[in-house]
């Protein structure tokens, strides 16, 4: 299996597991919070049908990726992804995050730019600032994200069955859309992960995206549900549509946060019209590349 190794904590290396499938221009897809890039498998048979060389990797913390005790801060999260982009030298491609994952997107091209990406997506994410502060009136009260840390410190498998069927919006759509399996096997997934690194990111989540976004020059396209219950559409979505110049938004009608598993058909219809478009007016001059050196939220919760 391959690992990329982005660091070290004291006698072990911090090694993330990723996956490099395909041929054709490349396609990363950065997982959610509590998941892995397993959570994409719909996603993968697609793209890899579409002729698309599909890069899937697992968060520090999450999958079969180590579990160091920090680094669960964006800034630091987005180095890692670009060790990967470099190790495996990739150019012209494709970012899509999906939920926290897009935030990665965000960072990763307000910090290093667009010399190595071609496109955007961002699905279900959390950009551009969920925090409520002065100058952000439509964020969340801080007080939910330490309701959220409270609710992982007393019982974090517990607080994770209950977020998943949030998630999936499984009182409306379990056994039409997604079974009990479906969701027990992310419960699997989502109760393996370091209880250190679920609990960090919640604080991530807080993270001001609006001057990256701002940045974003390259076509990007944002998927959302109308039913999002974790990140709601206008929270989020509909901002971040707003936020990025000439950014496209599809609104899939009656979708949960999850729906890259409840409406995958519209999701890769969606994901793979927009990938295999031409670039557009919005993306920028190519020029050469740089000598670059590495370097669910609800008020209910």
């Amino acid at each position: 299996m391959p690992y990329i190794n982005v660091g070290d904590e004291n006698s072990g290396s911090i090694d993330l597991y990723y996956e490099d499938l395909g041929a054709g221009k490349p396609v990363v897809l950065i997982h959610g919070w509590p998941l892995s890039g397993a959570s994409w498998e719909k996603q993968v048979t697609a793209l890899l049908a579409a002729g698309y060389r599909v890069i899937t990797y697992d968060r520090r913390g999450f999958g079969r990726s180590a579990q160091p005790s920090g680094g669960y801060d964006y800034d630091t999260l987005t180095t890692d992804l670009h060790k990967l982009v470099l190790k495996l030298d990739l150019r012209d491609a494709a970012l899509v995050g999906f939920s926290m994952g897009g935030g990665e997107v965000a960072r990763y091209l307000g910090r290093y730019g667009s010399d190595r990406v071609n496109k955007a997506v961002f699905i279900s994410s959390v950009p551009p600032f969920l925090l409520k502060t002065a100058d952000n009136p439509e964020g969340v009260d801080g007080g939910v994200f330490k309701g959220i840390e409270s609710a992982l410190a007393a019982d974090r498998p517990a607080f994770l069955s209950t977020f998943l069927r949030d998630f999936y919006n499984f009182d409306l759509l379990g056994g039409k859309l997604i079974s009990d399996q479906a969701v027990q096997s992310n419960w699997n997934v989502a109760v393996g992960a370091s209880f250190k690194g679920t609990f960090d990111c919640v604080s991530a989540w807080g993270t001001d995206f609006r001057k990256d976004l701002s940045l974003i020059d390259v076509p990007t396209l944002v998927i959302h549900g109308d039913a999002d219950r974790i990140l709601p559409l206008a929270a989020t979505g509909t901002r971040t549509h707003k936020a990025v110049k000439g950014a496209r938004l599809e609104v899939v009608k009656d979708g949960p946060h999850g729906l890259l598993w409840t409406h995958a058909e519209k999701v890769n219809l969606e994901l793979t019209e927009f990938l295999g478009r031409e670039d557009s007016g919005t993306r920028k001059a190519e020029k050469p590349l740089k000598n670059q050196q590495t370097a669910g939220i609800k008020q209910t919760v």
